[in-house]
């Protein structure tokens, strides 16, 4: 076995962190041993525990990460100057974004959130209510100023949502659609189905 490769814009904990969120997703968190992870990375599995604790904190960093980066991006759309049309479109956008480009991860905080421990689950299904009541809000916020239908904002939300999260299916049979197709169609069929 070697040593971890890295490379200039990722450590040997990112390297270790993508090979989890890998092995995760396809054997679930509760059969997947850090002895195949060191596999997946190519090192001794006592090698591992120079970069991470455990496999919880494995699970926890790949969660918190995803939820981090969802939230960095909504509040980044709200302090916008955007109309509300236009901040749901760039939230679509990166939810289809994340989809496409860290799968596992996002897999990970979709699925397997359930094995955290307290308090980092009552904390991660904290974060996720609290995406959604904001979510929720700017819906509201776009019904308010007329550019949205008068639909229910919750379920609107969950729609979104449920959409973007049914693109596991098209990562499994990745069929023959460009990723900026399915990007624009997927944002202009759930848009057009929310505008005035």
């Amino acid at each position: 076995m070697g040593k971890i490769k890295n490379g200039k814009s990722f450590s040997k904990k990112d390297v270790i962190i993508k090979k989890a969120a890998a092995l995760f997703r396809t054997k679930g968190f509760a059969a997947a041993s850090m002895r195949e992870l060191a596999v997946a990375v190519g090192v001794e599995a006592p090698s591992l525990y120079n970069h991470i604790g455990s496999k919880n904190e494995l699970l926890q960093t790949v969660c918190f990460k995803v939820a981090g980066e969802f939230t960095a991006q909504l509040d980044e759309a709200e302090r916008s100057k955007l109309t509300t049309v236009a901040k749901i479109d760039a939230i679509i956008r990166f939810h289809i974004k994340m989809m496409l480009e860290e799968f596992d991860e996002v897999y990970i905080a979709n699925h397997e959130w359930k094995h955290l421990h307290e308090p980092f689950l009552s904390e991660f299904l904290q974060l996720r209510r609290n995406y959604e009541k904001k979510l929720v809000a700017l819906v509201e916020e776009g019904i308010k100023k007329r550019e949205l239908k008068k639909i229910h904002p919750y379920v609107s939300v969950l729609t979104l949502l449920s959409a973007v999260r049914g693109l596991e299916f098209w990562q499994r049979h990745k069929k023959n659609i460009s990723t900026k197709t399915l990007e624009d169609d997927m944002v202009n069929h759930l848009l057009n189905g929310l505008k005035k």
